[in-house]
């Protein structure tokens, strides 16, 4: 049995946290959130009372250290969610899991919401190979980073924020073939969902001419084969 429960949440509609989730967010002791906030709306909306702490990118370094040892010293059972998605996926939980794996501490991980392989899927693009590259360095490090995902033969999966989109969009504008097509998952789960696919070119315009809002998975295409 797990002294750690990692569990995804809701990316946009509450009604996608599973049973077995909400069974064990009642259960465990307590709840470790990356915003309590966020995430008292969603135990409020399922009746759920286990104590709730904060566990961020800004105390993470502060507090994980006395989570692991109240976790061995008093045998309990904590629960970590982000505020949509799976902790650990461009959100804070690397470091109490890589943690409690040098402690031998148990940790289970529940299959659970997602943006990522919603957008991989109904992207049309192969899912036999893709790479994952999170959020881009907002300055220093991403021409780099954008030089390695460019050259990358394999479909590619990016995360990005309204306000950096259409930057995003010009750069691969610039830099990748318009055979290498581009598609957006935009507020995944949610009313305004949007799912649009064309050239970097394409999107651009599309995007130029809206108020862009909401999470954002923007899938890459594969390079195609050369013919020999």
């Amino acid at each position: 049995m797990a002294n750690i429960f990692i569990i995804p949440t809701p990316i946009g509609n509450l009604g996608d946290l599973t049973f077995r989730s909400k069974n064990v967010l009642e259960k465990v002791d307590k709840i470790f959130a990356e915003d309590t906030r966020t995430t008292k709306k969603l135990l409020s909306h399922y009746s759920i009372n286990t104590p709730t702490f904060s566990y961020h990118q800004y105390n993470e370094h502060h507090v994980v250290e006395k989570i692991i040892s109240e976790i061995i010293e008093k045998d309990i059972k904590i629960a970590l969610v982000s505020d949509a998605g799976t902790p650990g996926i461009s959100d804070p939980g690397f470091l109490l899991i890589n943690k409690a794996k040098q402690n031998k501490i148990p940790v289970s991980c529940l299959p659970g919401a997602t943006s990522l392989i919603p957008a991989l899927v109904q992207s049309g693009f192969p899912t036999d190979e893709f790479s994952f590259y999170g959020f881009l360095p907002h300055k220093k490090g991403r021409k780099g980073k954008l030089s390695k995902i460019i050259n990358n033969p394999h479909t590619l999966v990016l995360f990005e924020s309204p306000h950096r989109l259409l930057k995003l969009l010009s750069e691969l504008k610039e830099n990748l073939p318009e055979t290498r097509r581009i598609n957006i998952s935009r507020e995944i789960s949610k009313i305004h969902e949007e799912n649009i696919n064309g050239t970097a070119e394409e999107l651009l315009l599309h995007f130029q001419n809206k108020k862009v809002k909401g999470e954002i998975v923007l899938v890459i295409d594969k390079l195609p084969k050369k013919i020999k």
